[in-house]
């Protein structure tokens, strides 16, 4: 779930109003294969070595998972330009050098693709291009390959211990092209992650969500206000690590100005928050991306059920 600016931009109501089927709805089986996509390494789906299964589409867009190694290189390049070339990211000489955002996590992660086919039919390029990603990882896979990347800022280990019957998905390294954060790019996005929690039987999504900057004080009014007023009750609280916490709550409550806040918060945190998102405690600084991380909790069964019916009980309503 790392929030990028791209993305940011267009989470508003619009898209993020209607998330949740209705109650005993359950995943269609044909929604979409396993799908690994290992660095270096072809995984074959479950059905041979054919094309990846389309999750939906929209005009000239697609979105699926990636299926080979370089539909995962290209997933970093996109990141890459997006992280270090248009933002605050720093790049050591091995990411310079190879162009791309690449951590030990991509190994174990499904990465959703949206894709334009029109770039593929105008122009010299014989590919759909990648134009929005996400990277979804789920808790059997984290628990056998190290853990989340989201420990390494959070101790979300007490959170799963106190919820043991439910399944864990951790949402991250989210990222559009620029003249894809649109309404459709995102929507997308979302279809397709929203098809993986129908598939997988998902109950809880979380991850890092990210403000721009890294000075407390310069924040303190946007971190004291979610603190405040959307902080996760007990059985879904987790704090940042001790060694990198930066104390949220800088401000008394009754002197947040609500509306300053909410409309300085990036738009992304916001359409968490409205879906019926809760905040951890405590924020924590990310040097190398510039910014400033709060742990999103988004219990499948919280989210607000005026959010329901866009993408329906089985996900069709960009279906392919």
């Amino acid at each position: 779930m790392r929030q990028d600016a791209d993305l940011a931009t267009q989470f508003g109501r619009a898209l993020l109003d209607r998330f949740r089927p209705p109650p005993g709805a359950k995943a269609s089986p044909s929604l979409l294969p396993t799908l690994r996509a290992y660095s270096g390494i072809r995984v074959p789906d479950a059905r041979g070595d054919g094309p990846a299964e389309v999750l939906g589409r929209l005009g000239t867009l697609e979105i699926r998972l990636a299926q080979k190694a370089k539909d995962v290189r290209e997933a970093q390049k996109l990141r890459y330009r997006v992280f270090y070339k248009e933002m605050a990211a720093i790049a050591d000489a091995k990411t310079r050098l190879a162009r791309r955002d690449v951590d030990a996590f991509d190994a174990i992660c499904d990465h959703l693709l949206v894709l334009d086919y029109e770039a593929a039919m105008s122009g010299l390029r014989r590919r759909p291009r990648v134009v929005g990603t996400y990277r979804l990882l789920r808790q059997d896979l984290a628990e056998r390959h190290g853990g989340f990347y989201s420990a390494g800022e959070f101790g979300i280990d007490g959170l799963i211990a106190r919820h043991r019957g439910l399944r864990f998905l951790e949402l991250g390294r989210s990222c559009v092209l620029a003249p894809y954060r649109n309404r459709r790019s995102v929507e997308l996005l979302w279809h397709g992650i929203w098809s993986y929690v129908l598939e997988h039987r998902i109950d809880v999504m979380f991850g890092c969500a990210s403000l721009e900057g890294v000075d407390p004080d310069a924040l303190g009014p946007t971190l004291a206000y979610p603190h405040h007023f959307h902080a996760a009750p007990e059985p879904w609280r987790a704090a940042a690590v001790p060694k990198r916490c930066v104390d949220m709550n800088c401000l008394p409550k009754s002197a947040v100005d609500r509306k300053a806040a909410w409309r300085d918060l990036p738009p992304l945190i916001k359409g968490y928050l409205r879906l019926g998102a809760c905040i951890g405690d405590g924020a924590v600084i990310d040097y190398q991306f510039g910014t400033t991380d709060v742990l999103i909790v988004l219990p499948v069964a919280a989210i607000n059920t005026r959010y329901v019916q866009h993408f329906g009980p089985s996900a069709e309503r960009h279906a392919a």
